[in-house]
């Protein structure tokens, strides 16, 4: 009985044949499983000529150096081949095996890895792709087999230093989300960053004005020192917390005769009805720098009945004297400054 062969060229010896040579067969045997197992080789695809054409991959029973008994195929060159056309690479019908196979070709074509026959699947390299691929040639019909492509978390998408995301489950990459080794993460063509509310439907989104010229935010290196800090920023972009600066003013509701003396607070506005009779206002006696009150004639009285401001032992005016307001319809600002002027007036 003839020996026989494996589809990737093993020889099977029967028994009793090849007396003498065995030893020389399972040696070429064992060769050709060690090839198999974590060979390399390289396989040109410009053998058949120049434009589109079909290499013909076959075994060579019983011997090594077979293409497909290798398990680590570069199709083309290593340098690398350049193609003038679409290539086609076909395989026996009867191969089962899986490869790591690249695509080591320049030019801006394709190439496609199929059975020599049949209607089955297909591997193709589309034009640009020149990767590697983990190939398994299926035989699992013996007319029609498939070629199938193992992923195994995939090749890198897009092109260099894109960051990588699941882009219906392989990976993408966009020229607008880019990673700079120098500078980090690069958002670009007014793309915005979108930070989403605890229940996912809505979101605060940032990103640079049309026609932004270059600069960069640096934020603190830690909390606000208290309640009421804001942002500040130096010319260079640096940020950092301030308290807010004394301004505006909180009007309490009106005051008439009865409520006198009135207590004066830093930052309040006071509406004086001097129509019963006077009014004393006390200003604060521990006033600091910015510190303002405010008052208006609310009935139009002053002239009748006279609003008098208390100096609570700091000057007015630079004066130490209480100040005496009997103008109808006056509406002044006192701001704080020193021990020396103290209270001045703002407005008059």
């Amino acid at each position: 009985m003839a020996s026989t062969y494996t589809p990737l060229g093993v020889e099977l010896m029967a028994t009793g044949e090849n007396a003498g040579t065995w030893g020389t067969k399972t040696n070429t045997n064992l060769q050709i499983i060690e090839q198999i197992a974590g060979g390399y080789v390289v396989q040109t695809l410009n053998t058949d000529g120049a434009g589109a054409n079909t290499t013909t991959l076959s075994v060579s029973d019983g011997s090594t150096g077979a293409t497909l008994a290798t398990r680590t195929i570069i199709l083309g060159a290593e340098s690398p081949e350049t193609i003038s056309g679409n290539k086609i690479v076909t395989i026996p019908l009867d191969v089962e095996a899986f490869y790591f196979i690249k695509n080591s070709t320049s030019g801006s074509y394709t190439v496609q890895l199929k059975y020599v026959s049949g209607s089955g699947d297909s591997v193709t390299w589309a034009v640009g792709d020149k990767g590697w691929k983990i190939i398994y040639a299926t035989a699992n019909d013996g007319t029609n087999p498939d070629i199938a492509e193992i992923t195994v978390g995939g090749l890198p998408g897009g092109s260099n230093t894109q960051i990588q995301y699941n882009d219906s489950g392989s990976f993408g990459g966009d020229a607008n989300l880019v990673w700079n080794s120098s500078t980090g993460l690069n958002i670009g063509t007014s793309k915005e960053l979108r930070l989403q509310d605890d229940s996912g439907s809505e979101y605060v989104g940032m990103k640079a004005s049309n026609g932004t010229t270059d600069y960069t935010m640096t934020w603190p290196a830690g909390v606000a020192g208290g309640n009421g800090y804001v942002l500040k920023s130096t010319t260079g972009g640096v940020l950092s917390w301030a308290e807010l600066e004394a301004g505006g003013t909180s009007w309490q509701a009106v005051k008439v005769t009865g409520d006198s003396p009135v207590s004066g607070a830093a930052g309040a506005g006071y509406f004086m009805n001097t129509t019963s009779g006077a009014i004393t206002l006390t200003l604060p006696g521990s006033p600091t720098i910015g510190d303002e009150i405010s008052f208006i004639d609310y009935a139009g009285t002053f002239d009748t009945n006279n609003l008098t401001v208390a100096r609570n032992g700091k000057n007015i005016n630079g004066s130490a004297a209480d100040l005496t307001v009997a103008t109808e319809r006056a509406a002044n600002t006192l701001v704080y400054t020193d021990t020396t002027q103290g209270w001045l007036l703002k407005s008059n």
